[in-house]
């Protein structure tokens, strides 16, 4: 592992996929230019509108999703995670709801189906139930092992509020986790980076956090703040709550040195 430069694209994603990928395209630009080698968007990046309007356009979201990531890496030369676009499940009127990391060549190396489902009643009036259009995964997230960018696991949103999937990650030896978003703008006020702080800190791991922000239809309104984080919990960027990139550095010397001064994944007692 060496050091590099990580980014986490924050956007507003809308209804509308060719406006979705064009915002998309002009952030990559963006962090690949100010040298990022490891760019990541939000969950949901492609496509966040009704649950009807999803499904009716699902096989095209999926498939233009895939190309859009692929030809980005190609022709940038760097390493993309795809945050979360829905991926049709055969036969039952659902999706999964997908990240998959593309390397420099356009290959798919890993990819996540979301295991935890966002059925909660928020304080703030509105109601969501991920589980209506979504098919949960079955699957433990992976952890791609890359000797240049480091042990990348993967997870989306939902999923930082289990930190039995992070211990998990951190057991196999993740360095980096992935949290991509789209965290509801009443519950991120309160939660999100305390949970991205402890979800770094008690896994003594980098946290990268593309997310939505504003409105995106309707009632849905995402908190924002993308953040890198590293593995004392210290916010290295955070790009507010407009549409920007947070750009920090990945520094393995950093890892190490906090790992030696806390190396409380050396004294697990339970897994």
């Amino acid at each position: 592992m060496k050091s590099y430069l990580a980014a986490a694209i924050q956007m507003t994603s809308v209804s509308n996929l060719e406006k979705n990928l064009a915002q998309a395209e002009e952030f990559i630009d963006l962090a690949v230019h100010q040298g990022a080698e490891l760019v990541s968007l939000p969950e949901n990046f492609s496509f966040m509108g009704e649950e009807k309007d999803k499904l009716a356009q699902v096989d095209a979201i999926a498939k233009e999703s895939e190309i859009f990531l692929k030809k980005m890496a190609q022709r940038y030369q760097v390493t993309i995670l795809g945050g979360s676009y829905p991926v049709p499940v055969d036969n039952i009127g659902k999706v999964y709801n997908t990240s998959t990391l593309i390397d420099p060549n356009g290959q798919e190396i890993a990819h996540y189906q979301k295991v935890h489902l966002f059925d909660v009643n928020v304080p703030d009036g509105n109601t969501y139930r991920e589980s209506s259009t979504v098919m949960a995964g079955q699957q433990i997230p992976p952890i791609y092992f890359d000797e240049k960018l480091g042990n990348i696991g993967l997870s989306v949103c939902y999923d930082v509020r289990f930190p039995e999937l992070y211990r998990h990650l951190s057991h196999k030896g993740a360095d980096i986790l992935f949290i991509p978003a789209a965290f509801t703008a009443f519950t991120g006020k309160d939660h999100w980076q305390v949970l991205l702080q402890a979800r770094a800190i008690e896994n003594t791991a980098y946290v990268i956090a593309p997310a939505q922000t504003g409105i995106n239809y309707a009632r849905r309104q995402t908190h924002g703040h993308a953040m890198i984080i590293d593995p004392w919990g210290t916010i290295l960027a955070d790009a507010g709550e407009k549409p920007g990139v947070a750009i920090a550095e990945i520094n393995p010397s950093r890892l190490e040195q906090v790992r030696r001064q806390m190396p409380s994944l050396q004294h697990r007692v339970f897994i």
